[in-house]
């Protein structure tokens, strides 16, 4: 069986809060973009699990490895064999584009479907929490304006379809810890839950990204990326989540930026 793990977006990412198990809460809106992975599984007779990989390598231990971590959690509820994964992947890491937790979730729902095991989507949600916070936005993997951990939903009417996106990822990166490093927990001046339904013109003026500070001064690449795509015609810019990979939205698709030509780029209508 195969499917097309798909990356997100972050438009805006407020930090409002530091919690007592650590994590902080925010306030987000994922958005799926169509940058996909391939995934694929075939049963092996046996009872244990071979994972393979291709593209961009997971050099991840396997009890790291997600889509090996959602393979286990729904075998020790089902009865389901062995199988051979195989992950083609093209998401980059540390890109904050979601590439790992979509995998999990997609092998959640990939699992569900071939073995029949009739698990609702609500469960299905709340198994891939115990994977990763943004894991579960990807069981719906639509628009959804995102609370507390970034794993409680709220969908919104948010449709992008007319418009392109350009998104490039640098070659470095910048740690979580390191983006966290100069945030300051605290309360939006603006609703972003608002602000996102308004005309993408005004996205530039209210909505933001508390982690830009901090990795703007550790990284100042990544601003400079982003201003190169304003220059160019982007209506709106930002980086996703905590970087490193900074999108711009366009109206019209836009045209390949010299600047750009040695990084990763993915250029497609949203």
């Amino acid at each position: 069986m195969v499917c097309f793990p798909n990356a997100k977006i972050n438009i805006g990412l407020n930090i409002t809060n530091k919690r007592k198990d650590g994590f902080h809460d925010i306030e987000t809106v994922f958005y799926p973009i169509n940058l996909c992975d391939i995934l694929e599984f075939i049963e092996n007779g046996t009872n244990s699990v071979n994972f393979t990989n291709s593209g961009i390598i997971v050099d991840s231990p396997p009890e790291n490895n997600l889509i090996i971590k959602a393979y286990n959690l729904i075998k020790e509820k089902y009865k389901i064999p062995g199988l051979d994964i195989h992950l083609h992947k093209k998401i980059p890491y540390g890109a904050g584009l979601g590439g790992g937790s979509s995998n999990a979730a997609f092998m959640l729902k990939m699992l569900n479907e071939n073995f029949e095991l009739k698990i609702s989507e609500n469960e299905l949600i709340e198994i891939s929490r115990k994977i990763g916070s943004d894991c579960a936005f990807f069981i719906k993997n639509k628009a959804v304006f995102a609370s507390e951990k970034g794993d409680v939903f709220t969908e919104i009417n948010i449709n992008l379809k007319e418009k392109y996106i350009y998104l490039i990822k640098p070659e470095n990166g910048v740690g979580t810890k390191d983006a966290y490093s100069k945030v300051i927990p605290q309360k939006s001046k603006t609703e972003l839950k608002i602000d996102i339904l308004k005309n993408i013109e005004s996205w530039k003026e209210t909505i933001k990204n508390d982690f830009e500070k901090s990795v703007f001064d550790i990284l100042p690449e990544i601003k400079e990326i982003k201003e190169i795509l304003y220059k160019n015609g982007a209506i709106y810019s930002s980086m996703s989540g905590s970087g490193s990979s900074v999108y711009g939205i366009f109206s019209e698709k836009p045209k390949e930026i010299k600047e750009f030509e040695n990084y990763f780029s993915f250029k497609e209508k949203l």
